[in-house]
């Protein structure tokens, strides 16, 4: 169950982070292609800053050890 609604999603979590990778990586050839270095050097900038703001606002203290076996498995702890 992904949503509040109850639906199944249609694409996997996986299947969805491939394609999204798929398209940055093809918008990243064409700038290269095309010369646009400044521009390609502006949103690295800003996509540098959005995942910085992300770590920054991440509530890292309420991660307990309880999750972690998602990660790494029972054998390893």
């Amino acid at each position: 169950m992904n949503d509040m609604t109850g639906k199944q999603s249609k694409y996997s979590r996986r299947a969805i982070a491939l394609f999204w990778l798929a398209l940055v990586t093809i918008v990243i050839g064409v700038l290269i292609y095309l010369e646009q270095l400044a521009f390609l050097y502006v949103l690295a900038t800003l996509s540098l800053v959005v995942l910085l703001l992300v770590v920054g606002f991440a509530d890292l203290e309420r991660v307990g050890r309880g999750n972690i076996e998602g990660f790494v498995g029972k054998e390893n702890l």
